[in-house]
């Protein structure tokens, strides 16, 4: 079979890069075609184009880049119209999927989503949308399926696929265990704007503490934009490797996201921060309809961790917390939340059952034509 699959930025990439290498497990003559990174073209697809040519967020940011974003819509189209798919796979990234979504149906092209839109948090009148044009839901976290259900529509639940890139049974000792030196994370966002606004305040905070170690998580294309962090004796940069750099850390200071959930997944005691543009926190304000940022405390629904957004981000903020992190009693709190989330997630495997129920789906839909 022939599967189109569209991920629009880093984690989306790795994960679709997971799905595909077990599709072909099980499909001898699977082909792909991808809009996606590095990760799903090494996993086999034939790259379209990267995403990075339309990473974009917040509602300015995207307003301005217009024009190019209806080109690429257009360029995938025609790009999908003669490639002549069995199916189409999405992966998160509405705002560019579900007009694919919407294309695909048009032309009887089966719509697969994978990693699934955040219309509990944004826009629940979408779920019609998603309705009409996608033909199955798999879902990656646990309150999602009751969601939808609510709406009349079934999702698969096949637990997350973080739990395929981390080894669950791993020792974890190293992430509890508090050495003189304490070593913390820096995880300041994956995209431009975000390690913009929110790495000048974590590096504030690590000038004021030359007695601990600070390493961040840096995106090795993006590294002009980690200039200010090269004059600091205790700040190193770690290039595309978060997890190993969680393995080794007391705590960290991450930028809500995914991040957040591999934070918690490596059992390291987290502050969750976030800080946008004045006009898309003000936008967002109006339209973001949940209690939390982060999937740690959205999963469990209380607040696990804390989270410092917009205002409340400041390097005095961040310290109080970042301090609060190794008093023992809190440090038990956030290791017990952990082990219950961890609990919620599924079990491993995750890429593997989400193929095997997408190539059974296919094989039904095929019979009945």
């Amino acid at each position: 079979m022939k599967y189109y699959l569209i991920a629009g930025e880093n984690s989306g990439d790795l994960h679709a890069s997971g799905l595909i290498r077990a599709l072909k497990s099980r499909d001898e003559e699977a082909r792909f075609r991808a809009w996606g990174g590095e990760r799903m073209e090494e996993a086999g697809a034939s790259l379209f184009r990267h995403y990075r040519e339309m990473e974009v967020m917040g509602f300015v940011e995207v307003f301005k880049k217009l024009p190019a974003i209806f080109r690429h819509i257009r360029e995938c189209k025609k790009d999908i119209d003669e490639w002549k798919p069995d199916v189409l796979i999405l992966i998160d990234y509405p705002g560019f999927n579900m007009r694919m979504a919407a294309f695909a149906h048009e032309r009887g092209i089966p719509v697969y989503y994978y990693i699934l839109p955040q219309l509990w948090a944004w826009h629940s009148s979408r779920v019609k949308n998603i309705a009409r044009v996608v033909d199955r839901l798999f879902s990656i976290l646990p309150f999602e399926q009751d969601f939808y259900a609510k709406y009349g529509l079934h999702a698969d639940f096949v637990g997350h696929p973080l739990l395929d890139i981390l080894n669950r049974n791993r020792d974890l000792a190293g992430s509890q265990r508090l050495e003189a030196k304490k070593r913390i994370a820096l995880l300041p966002g994956s995209r431009a704007q975000e390690i913009q606004k929110i790495l000048p305040v974590m590096l504030e905070l690590a000038a004021r503490h030359p007695e601990m170690d600070f390493k961040i998580a840096g995106i090795g294309n993006r590294k002009s934009l980690y200039r200010e962090a090269r004059g600091l004796p205790n700040v190193e940069l770690v290039w595309d490797e978060m997890h190993a750099l969680l393995d080794d850390a007391d705590a960290a200071l991450v930028t809500s996201g995914t991040a957040t959930l591999e934070t918690a997944l490596h059992r390291v005691p987290q502050v969750v921060v976030y800080k946008g543009g004045l006009i898309n926190y003000w936008i967002g304000k109006r339209v973001v309809n949940v209690k939390y940022i982060s999937l740690v405390n959205l999963i469990l629904e209380r607040e696990a961790v804390c989270e410092l957004i917009q205002n409340e981000l400041t390097a005095d903020r961040l310290e109080e917390e970042l301090m609060r992190l190794f008093e023992p009693e809190y440090r038990g709190k956030v290791m017990n939340a952990y082990d219950e989330l961890i609990m919620q997630l599924g079990e491993a495997g995750v890429a593997q059952r989400t193929a095997e129920k997408m190539i059974a789906y296919l094989r039904e839909e095929n019979l009945k034509k």
